[in-house]
């Protein structure tokens, strides 16, 4: 898992978008992890199809934010702050939150919103829509949002903000996706018990989910009757316990204490998840040796689990055994060679020991499946780099800081990219477009 932040040298499983507003110190980022996304795309698959959504087309994304939101912006990537992950008891909470989120895409809630002319998916569409989001944690929708944004009007009313209607209906189909899904509607209780008595607080006060759904008694109750209505559809699901288990579980390993982790290693019963939540907390506290060890006997448990190997891979790279930890990322590679963060990594591994040539293959297949990885663009500017290939390295770097949210920066790299790249060639044309973005990010601001 890499967890990435401006501080935490540790912390290297998540990829970094730092997202800068209009307070220095205040920044959101992108959790990357192979381990964690899977996790919950299996949580979220059974739910998914209930709705009708592909599982393969829907990204579950995790922001590094305390606070308690979720959110979807378009059709095809669900948003959860780590904040909610952590505060959920089970399994059926957190799929009870992406049902209610995906109720908001079937049910055709993202039409009115700007940000479906720029899809999450694109640099400059990521960087907006975490800007914005940072202005909701913030809760400063209309100052940090417009400015982030580059936009005259307040980034709750463009992006989150739903009306009571809206709710009120991704209620009721959320909670009929969970009945079809086998999963306890319960679950969409325990969440909104979270949540009472948020509407009487002042919006500076309450959580970025209570600014953006809006809360009433009168929907707490419609939600607790559809749940008893619905309880005898629940069924056991031992799969959704161990991959809940597993997501929580990593999660918390990095953002919690490593004392604190240790001493509660094994309260989800799952002997691998507690020997990987180990391995985090020694790894954590520099104490390799054993972290290689605890995620070793993890391994010798589910030996044919890429995750597992990329866990290793970490500790063995940011303990700089770059030898030891290209093995590891090798291996995973060889048992999931179409996940993108994997492949990443794999290619940083290789750059770290000078393979460069090799490194670049990697990280370009990486992008090619997944261009929301900013230390992958990071490492490949770096590749054309130093192979001589200045103008590609300038277009990354601009498609990196576009998804930091740095648009100005990320039109001087463009400009760079076009001059030095064939004009009409493919990386000439991307340059283009984000100089477009740049362009209009700043006519937006005058």
């Amino acid at each position: 898992m890499q967890l990435l932040r401006a501080l935490g040298p540790f912390f290297g499983l998540f990829a970094l978008i730092a997202m800068t507003l209009a307070t220095p110190t205040r920044a959101l980022t992108l959790l990357r992890d192979p381990d964690i996304e899977y996790a919950l795309k299996q949580l979220a698959a059974p739910v998914l199809k209930a709705a009708g959504l592909s599982p393969t087309r829907v990204d579950i994304l995790l922001i590094d934010d305390r606070n308690l939101n979720a959110f979807v912006v378009d059709r095809d990537s669900i948003f959860i702050h780590s904040g909610l992950i952590l505060k959920m008891n089970n399994p059926a909470m957190l799929q009870s939150v992406i049902a209610h989120e995906a109720a908001h895409i079937t049910n055709g809630h993202l039409v009115r919103r700007p940000i479906n002319m720029r899809n999450a998916r694109t640099a400059a569409g990521l960087g907006s829509v975490l800007a914005a989001a940072a202005a909701i944690a913030a809760g400063a929708g209309e100052a940090a949002g417009a400015v982030a944004l580059g936009a005259q009007t307040t980034a709750q009313r463009l992006f989150f903000a739903h009306t009571r209607a809206e709710e009120n209906a991704a209620d009721q189909s959320g909670l009929r996706y969970l009945a079809t899904a086998g999963v306890d509607p319960q679950g969409a209780v325990e969440v909104m018990n979270i949540f009472r008595g948020q509407e009487a607080l002042s919006k500076y006060r309450q959580d970025p989910y209570a600014r953006t759904h809006p809360l009433s008694a009168d929907r707490f109750r419609v939600i607790k009757r559809l749940a008893d209505a619905y309880s005898d559809k629940a069924r056991d699901n031992p799969e959704a316990d161990y991959w809940f288990a597993r997501a929580k579980g990593k999660l918390s390993a990095f953002q919690r204490s490593p004392k604190w982790t240790l001493t509660r290693a094994g309260e989800s019963g799952f002997e691998d998840v507690k020997l990987m939540r180990q391995a985090v907390a020694h790894h954590r506290s520099a104490q390799t040796s054993k972290a290689v060890a605890a995620i070793d006997r993890a391994i010798a448990q589910r030996p044919q689990d890429p995750f597992l190997y990329e866990l290793k891979g970490q500790i063995l790279m940011e303990s700089r055994n770059f030898r030891a930890a290209t093995a590891a990322y090798g291996r995973a590679v060889n048992l999931a060679p179409e996940n993108a963060l994997i492949l990443g990594s794999y290619g940083r591994a290789l750059m770290a020991e000078g393979k460069v040539s090799q490194a670049q293959q990697y990280l370009e297949k990486s992008r090619a499946r997944d261009g929301r990885d900013v230390r992958v663009m990071r490492d490949l500017a770096a590749t054309h780099a130093r192979m001589g290939n200045n103008g590609m390295a300038s277009l990354v770097t601009s498609e990196r800081y576009a998804m930091m949210g740095r648009l100005e920066d990320a039109g001087i790299h463009a400009k760079r990219a076009s001059d030095l790249l064939p004009r009409g060639s493919t990386g000439w044309l991307r340059a283009q477009d984000m100089l477009s973005a740049a362009k209009a990010a700043e006519n937006k601001r005058r």
